[in-house]
């Protein structure tokens, strides 16, 4: 039997479209299948490389998503945290109704993606109801869509801002809003803890922050800090929130030890629960709240998946008879 597999590269997916608003709904979907027992995801694994001097390290995560009865596998290898230069990440689908493989991808846009999709979703239901700012540090792949997609899923937002430290991300940073909202601004920000105190909504997706370490402590009441899994975020920045959320208590465990006391990470909600309205995004307005974002494969599946299909219907890739 003929069982053909698509592979798509990065310039394949390049000028793929998906809309912000089409993102956050497959990523909430993702979740709200997960909170209902359907879907399965395993934590992920994690393998620093031995060699120290490398500062490399490699992912793998294996899921599957019951909407689409599609089964995925996402393998990451990262040499360096300075740039993104020496970072590959791939993912497999496969269609468990017909039992065939379906695609073999570059995974950055689906990561560029699902990433800021998932953000837009934390703030949706954890930020204090009204919240009218929101500030955005870092310019890297993961965090350069993060102000349209807030803005997306909460259209009340004012007042955008913006620090990073390497112009061409500030660029496409600037380049994004622009793209889904032509008329909206972004201010730029150099002063990193007085931007905090002045945001009810923070993310932090950095890496070796060239920025003083984000502190719970600096948020004013009410406010939501996100951190994607960043090195930006100070270590006690999880135990000093009056309530702490994670997208996987389990994840956290495995990449975001650091933020954790001694009794490991405690948590009040996982982001699945959440959004399926089984807890709740914060105690009260005045809670100082800490997520942590790390990513799970249930939200890659859905953008992966999209993505392939559109690729291929336009011409697309390869298909290769890889078991023949």
């Amino acid at each position: 039997m003929s069982n053909p597999l698509h592979i798509l590269t990065r310039a394949d997916l390049a000028d793929i479209d998906l809309p912000p608003a089409e993102v956050i709904d497959l990523v909430e979907d993702g979740y709200l299948a997960f909170a209902h027992g359907d879907s399965r995801c395993p934590v992920k694994l994690m393998m620093p490389i031995p060699k120290t001097e490398r500062d490399a390290v490699s992912y793998s995560m294996l899921g599957y998503d019951s909407s689409l009865e599609h089964l995925g596998f996402k393998t990451s290898y990262r040499q360096g945290s300075a740039s993104a230069d020496k970072y590959y990440t791939t993912i497999s689908l496969y269609d468990d109704t017909t039992g065939l493989p379906f695609a073999f991808m570059d995974c950055q846009r689906v990561g560029a993606a699902r990433t800021p999709a998932t953000t837009a979703i934390i703030a949706k239901h954890c930020a204090r109801e009204g919240a009218t700012t929101a500030l955005m540090i870092g310019t890297g792949i993961q965090g350069q869509n993060t102000l349209p997609y807030l803005l997306t899923a909460l259209p009340g937002l004012e007042k955008l801002r913006l620090f990073g430290t390497h112009p061409d991300g500030i660029a496409e940073s600037l380049a994004a809003m622009r793209r889904w909202f032509p008329k909206r601004d972004i201010e730029l920000v150099d002063d990193v803890p007085s931007a905090v105190a002045e945001s009810d909504i923070v993310v932090v997706a950095s890496g070796r922050a060239a920025h003083p370490k984000v502190r719970t402590e600096w948020l004013p009441p009410g406010g939501l800090l996100i951190s994607v899994a960043s090195k930006g975020v100070e270590s006690g920045a999880l135990r000093a929130a009056d309530y702490a959320i994670a997208t996987s208590a389990g994840q956290l465990g495995v990449t975001g030890s650091r933020l954790a006391g001694p009794d490991g990470p405690v948590i009040d909600a996982e982001l699945p629960d959440i959004v399926a309205g089984k807890t709740h995004g914060r105690s009260s307005d005045a809670d100082r709240v800490f997520a942590f974002a790390s990513g799970m494969i249930i939200t890659d599946i859905p953008v992966a998946h999209a993505l392939a299909t559109r690729a291929v219907a336009a011409g697309r890739g390869q298909r290769v008879e890889l078991w023949s």
